[in-house]
C-alpha cells in the first residue's frame, strides 16, 4: 500500500471529537493544562477508589487455610488412644487424632462423621452403619468395617482393661461388608448411639500388638487415626514426660482438611504455671482458666453433698436432709466461690437439656428456714451443747464431717457449706483426700456420712447408674444409697424408650421426685470456660461432658480469611 493511501486510510479512521478535544487542550495556557491534568488524575483516582469500595462491599468474607493455635493444659498425656485414654490430656489428643462413626456438632447433637448414614431396627436392638467411601486414616489407608469391629472387640477385651469396657460389654458387632457394620444389643438402649463416637483404630497397625504391649506401643505417642489432625512432633523433658505435642492438619480427614494448619499443645504441671503461660503469651488458649476472652458452655456435672444413712442414721430423716440442704446459700457459692461460672441447682439433672430445673428457693434467711423445718418435725436445739435433738426419735444432729477431694474448688465450696451449717448451730469438720484416695478408700467402701462430690452426667442424661437402687453398692455409683421404686421404673423406662417425648417426661419426673426426697444437698452445675485468642473464629461449644468435647467443631476453626464474590462462597 502506498504512503498516500495509508495516510488517507488513517485520516478516515480518526475520531473527530477527540481531535477537537486535543486542539482545545493545546490552546490552553500551560498552567491551565497542568490544572486540567491534575483534576483528571484526581477524578480517575476517585472513580477507581469508588469502584474498589463498591467491590469490597459486595464481597463476602470466608475462612481460608492457615494459622497455628498454641494451647496449654495441666498434666501430661500417656495414652493417645481412645481405648486407653484416662486423663484429660489423653482424651484431648485422642479427640484431635481419632474419629468415630458419630461425632458432636456445635449444638451437642450427634452427627455422622465416618458413617455416611445409619438405621435403627424397629425393636431398637440393632444399629447398622454405612461408612463413607472417602473415610481414611491419616496414613491414607481406607477405614473399613473390619477396623470398627476390631476396635470394639478390643474395648471388650478384659485383658486390655479399657475404660470403655463397661459401655461395650454385651454388644455384638459384625462386619456385613467392607463399608457396613452392625451392632446388636441384648435389649433397647437409647443412649447407645452416643457410644459410637468412640475413635476407630486402624486394625492393620494394631492387630499384631498383644494386650500386654498395647499400652507401650509406639502408636500411643505417634497415633494413626482418622481424626482432623495428626501428630508430627513430641517434645519431652529430662524425665521423659511429654511437654508438648505438635499436630498438623490431616489432609485425609473425611470432612475435608481443617482450616488451621496445626495445633500445638503445651503441658504444665499446675494451674499457676498455666495461668502464667497464658498471661505471657506463651500459649493462646486454655480451658477452666479465668480470662477476658472466655467462651462458656454448661458442664454436664452436678455437685452436691451426698448423704449416707448407712454410715450415719440421722441422715435417714428427710427433715434433716431438707433442712441442711435449704441452709446452704447457693447463690453466694456461685457468686463468690465460683466467680459466677456455675448454675445453682436443687435436683440431679444439669442444665442444658429439655428438663426444667427445680427452682432454687430465694430466701432472705436460709438459716431460719432450715431451723423452722427441724423444729416443725420435733427437733429442739441445745445451744450449750451445740446439738439438735429429737427426743421421740432418739436422734441427735451434733456434728457433720464433710469428706471431699483436695482440690481448690472443692475446698472452697466445702468451707462455704461449713459456714452455712455452723450458722444453724452444727459443728462441721472438713476432711480432704487426694482424688485417687477418695475414690478407693472413701467412696467405694462407702466410708462417709456427708460426701461433697461431683457426678459426671452423660449427654444422654442416663441417670440409672447414679440413682437406681441396684447401684447402691460398689461398683455402683449410687453414692447417696437412694432407693425409690417409682424412680427405678422411670430410670429403666427413660433409657429404653425410643420416644424422645417419653424420655423427657420420665426425666422430668425423676428430677422432681429426687429433688423432693433430698438424698443429696445439690448445690451447682459448673460452667466450662475456654479462653481463646480474638483472631480464632468458628469455635462452637456443645454441652461439655469432658474437656475434649471443646474440639467438637475443631475442623471448622479458622484464623485466616479471604474475600470472594458471593457466588464463590458456597
Amino acid at each position: 500500500m502506498s504512503n498516500w493511501a495509508w495516510k488517507q486510510l488513517t485520516r478516515s479512521r480518526t475520531f473527530k471529537p477527540l481531535e477537537r478535544f486535543e486542539a482545545h487542550i493545546h490552546a490552553l495556557h500551560s498552567g491551565d493544562r497542568v490544572l486540567l491534568y491534575f483534576f483528571g488524575v484526581l477524578i480517575c483516582f476517585a472513580s477507581l477508589s469508588s469502584l474498589y469500595t463498591l467491590e469490597q462491599s459486595l464481597l463476602v468474607q470466608i475462612p481460608t487455610y492457615g494459622g497455628i493455635l498454641t494451647e496449654g493444659e495441666i498434666g501430661s498425656p500417656q495414652f493417645t488412644n481412645p481405648l486407653l485414654a484416662i486423663s484429660d490430656a489423653d482424651r484431648d489428643l485422642s479427640a484431635l487424632t481419632y474419629a468415630g462413626l458419630m461425632g458432636l456438632s456445635g449444638s451437642g447433637a450427634l452427627v455422622p462423621i465416618l458413617a455416611e448414614n445409619y438405621t435403627i431396627s424397629a425393636d431398637g436392638k440393632s444399629y447398622t452403619f454405612t461408612l463413607r467411601k472417602n473415610a481414611r486414616f491419616s496414613d491414607g489407608t481406607p477405614v473399613t468395617a473390619n477396623d470398627v469391629v476390631f476396635t470394639v472387640q478390643q474395648a471388650q477385651n478384659p485383658a486390655l482393661n479399657s475404660p470403655e469396657y463397661a459401655d461395650w460389654s454385651g454388644v455384638s458387632v459384625t462386619a456385613i461388608d467392607q463399608r457396613t457394620v452392625r451392632f446388636t444389643l441384648a435389649k433397647p438402649y437409647v443412649p447407645f448411639l452416643g457410644l459410637t463416637t468412640l475413635g476407630v483404630l486402624p486394625a492393620h497397625l494394631w492387630q499384631n500388638v498383644s494386650s500386654e504391649e498395647f499400652p507401650f506401643s509406639n502408636l500411643e505417642t505417634n497415633p494413626v487415626g482418622a481424626g482432623p489432625f495428626k501428630v508430627t512432633g513430641v517434645s519431652r523433658d529430662s524425665s521423659g514426660l511429654i511437654q508438648s505435642v505438635s499436630l498438623t492438619a490431616n489432609p485425609y480427614y473425611v470432612s475435608g482438611r481443617p482450616y488451621l494448619d496445626g495445633i500445638r499443645l503445651n503441658f504444665y504441671p499446675n494451674t499457676s504455671d498455666l495461668i502464667a503461660a497464658l498471661k505471657s503469651g506463651a500459649i493462646q488458649s486454655a480451658y477452666d482458666i479465668p480470662s477476658s476472652t472466655d467462651l462458656t458452655a454448661p458442664y454436664a456435672r452436678v455437685f452436691g453433698v451426698f448423704w449416707n444413712p448407712s454410715e450415719k442414721p440421722v441422715y435417714a430423716r428427710i427433715e434433716v436432709r431438707k433442712a441442711l440442704s435449704l441452709a446452704i446459700n447457693r447463690s453466694e457459692i456461685v457468686k463468690k466461690v465460683l466467680g459466677g461460672y456455675a448454675t445453682a441447682l436443687m435436683g440431679p439433672i444439669p442444665p442444658g437439656g429439655n428438663v426444667k430445673q427445680v427452682p432454687v428457693p430465694q430466701s432472705a434467711n436460709p438459716t431460719a428456714d432450715a431451723a423452722q423445718i427441724l423444729e416443725s418435725a420435733g427437733w429442739t436445739y441445745d445451744g450449750s451443747l451445740r446439738v439438735w435433738k429429737n427426743i421421740a426419735a432418739k436422734l441427735t444432729l451434733d456434728h457433720i464431717t464433710i469428706r471431699t477431694s483436695n482440690v481448690p474448688e472443692m475446698k472452697d465450696v466445702a468451707s462455704s457449706v461449713r459456714a452455712d451449717w455452723e450458722q444453724l448451730g452444727i459443728p462441721v469438720d472438713i476432711e480432704l483426700y487426694e482424688p485417687g484416695d477418695l475414690s478407693q478408700n472413701v467412696i467405694r467402701p462407702r466410708k462417709y456420712g456427708a460426701l461433697l462430690y461431683g457426678m459426671v452426667i452423660g449427654r444422654s442424661q442416663d441417670l440409672y447408674a447414679f440413682w437406681d437402687s441396684q447401684e447402691r453398692n460398689d461398683p455402683g455409683l449410687n453414692i447417696a444409697q437412694y432407693a425409690n421404686k417409682n424412680v427405678d421404673a422411670l430410670l429403666e423406662d427413660a433409657r429404653n424408650s425410643t420416644d424422645p417425648n417419653t424420655r423427657t417426661a420420665d426425666l422430668q419426673k425423676i428430677e422432681d421426685t429426687i429433688a423432693a426426697d433430698y438424698p443429696a444437698a445439690f448445690i451447682y452445675a459448673p460452667d466450662f470456660t475456654y479462653a481463646v485468642p480474638t483472631d480464632l473464629h468458628g469455635v462452637k461449644l456443645p454441652q461439655i461432658i469432658t474437656p475434649a468435647d471443646r474440639f467438637a467443631t475443631v475442623a471448622s476453626w479458622y484464623m485466616e480469611t479471604d474475600k470472594v464474590w458471593p457466588f464463590f462462597a458456597h
